[in-house]
């Protein structure tokens, strides 16, 4: 018996590609990954990273102006 899921797990990108869209290097990118900021699927012999676990490192990154400067 066969059974379908129908997950919506969004979309995955290259570590190229997340590199790319935080304008670094693919090295910070694999930092990140293997420092557990930014989680990562391991499939074969490369990384994907969906493109939620980017939006939510950004956020948190994300620093507040200091008021007083």
């Amino acid at each position: 018996m066969s059974h379908e899921q129908n997950l919506d797990i969004g979309n995955f990108l290259t570590v190229s590609d997340v590199a790319a869209r935080l304008n670094v290097s693919k090295m910070t990118v694999y930092r990140l990954v293997h420092s557990g900021e930014m989680p990562a699927v391991h499939i074969g012999h490369s990384f994907r990273i969906n493109e939620t676990a980017v939006a939510d490192y950004l956020a948190d990154a994300a620093v507040e102006a200091d008021p007083s400067s």
